[in-house]
């Protein structure tokens, strides 16, 4: 298997997961869903220690650049996010009354009760939340840049090999196995078919902005860095197909930062960019969300508002930080914001979940994907760029 490559058996696990999930028995596909449960649960123990172990060194080791390579870096990616909220409301507020021009409001189960539970699972709690390890990488960080120390500096960067060493030997073989079981429950349960039966016009929708968005992005990068941007992001197709399958910009960091190398960013900018980026960063979350809470606001017969949906984005750009390393952080986390700022009642929230779940993945390929390009310009914009082999 290693000798197809990363790509090969991502794609490989995306065709079998949804043959095995077609005509497998249910007691079947619950073994590779115990798995999943299981592999789910590592990846978030993982997550903070991986934040910790690129990160902090990442801000040691680059001295007194490393304030303004993360107010940089913080900077672009939220007005990358802002720049996706605002082309999703243009592409809405121009499509959308000839798209859904004849579509009615439906009720839809909750698709998360129709995928199947595990045999058994294993609690795995992180040491510390998400937002936790952040703070405590930047506060080390900046600490070892001011005071120039060696001995932590060094204690890090061994404890930054061993999670390398963890995600090589660990976490990257075994993704394309998570991948099959998160698509066999996917297929089984119907839970894509037939929330998408009735939303194609807008996932289609959403998938093109996001392609479109993720040209704008590398269009940037290549002119900065002047490489080929379409290279470039063939280049960081692995990462999106990652993506696609763990529905979570956290567990794919592994192969983002590996691919985000090879596009010739600079080792040091890449282990520090790409850990907060995965958190910071979520372009294509917020078109998919825009997307769709303007679809659910729109099949309700309520007006689709610069006003009204331009505070909604800022807002995002803000609080999804908080999501979770998991399918379906981001609606979680905008939740109180559908609530309070569009005023989406209990149903219409029902809507927006089970509208949102059924392409999570493809916003979260589109993030990942996205953090290469915003790596890249941090790169360009601190230093020389670094050739590509």
């Amino acid at each position: 298997m290693k000798r197809l490559g990363l790509l090969p058996r991502i794609i490989l696990g995306i065709a079998l997961g949804i043959i095995v999930g077609m005509f497998a028995p249910h007691w079947f596909i619950k073994i590779f869903v115990t798995f999943n449960e299981l592999f789910g649960n590592f990846l978030g123990f993982a997550i903070p220690l991986i934040i910790i172990g690129f990160i902090a060194p990442g801000i040691g080791s680059m001295g007194k650049g490393a304030g303004r390579l993360l107010g940089l870096t913080a900077a672009l990616a939220y007005g990358s996010t802002i720049l996706a909220g605002l082309v999703a409301f243009i592409a809405a507020k121009s499509l959308y009354p000839s798209l859904l021009v004849n579509q009615s409001s439906k009720s839809f189960e909750n698709p998360e009760e129709a995928l199947l539970k595990g045999f058994f699972t294993v609690e795995m709690p992180p040491v510390m939340g998400v937002m936790t390890a952040l703070l405590i990488a930047f506060t080390l960080g900046v600490g070892m840049a001011a005071i120039k120390g060696d001995v932590l500096q060094k204690g890090l960067e061994e404890f930054k090999n061993i999670i390398e060493k963890l995600i090589e030997k660990i976490i990257i073989p075994l993704l394309p196995i998570h991948i099959l079981g998160i698509f066999a429950n996917m297929t089984q349960g119907g839970q894509v078919t037939s929330i998408i039966s009735v939303f194609a016009k807008v996932f289609v929708m959403i998938i093109i902005l996001h392609l479109f968005f993720l040209i704008v992005q590398y269009t940037a990068a290549g002119t900065i860095r002047k490489q080929n941007p379409f290279s470039m992001i063939k280049t960081m197709m692995p990462a999106y197909f990652t993506a696609l399958g763990t529905q979570s910009s956290a567990s794919t960091i592994p192969v983002t930062l590996e691919r985000t190398k090879l596009n010739g960013t600079r080792g040091g900018i890449a282990d520090f960019s790409i850990p907060l980026l995965a958190t910071i960063h979520l372009s294509g979350s917020t078109i998919t969300l825009v997307s769709c809470s303007m679809a659910v606001m729109f099949i309700q017969g309520q007006a689709l508002e610069f006003t009204q949906i331009f505070p909604f984005i800022l807002m995002l750009g803000i609080t999804m930080i908080a999501a979770p390393g998991v399918p379906g952080g981001a609606v979680m986390a905008s939740l109180g914001l559908l609530e309070t700022m569009l005023g989406f009642s209990p149903t219409m929230t029902s809507l927006m979940i089970a509208l949102y779940l059924a392409q999570d993945s493809f916003g979260t390929a589109c993030n990942v994907t996205g953090d290469g390009a915003i790596a890249s310009i941090a790169d360009r914009l601190t230093g020389k760029k670094q050739s590509v082999s």
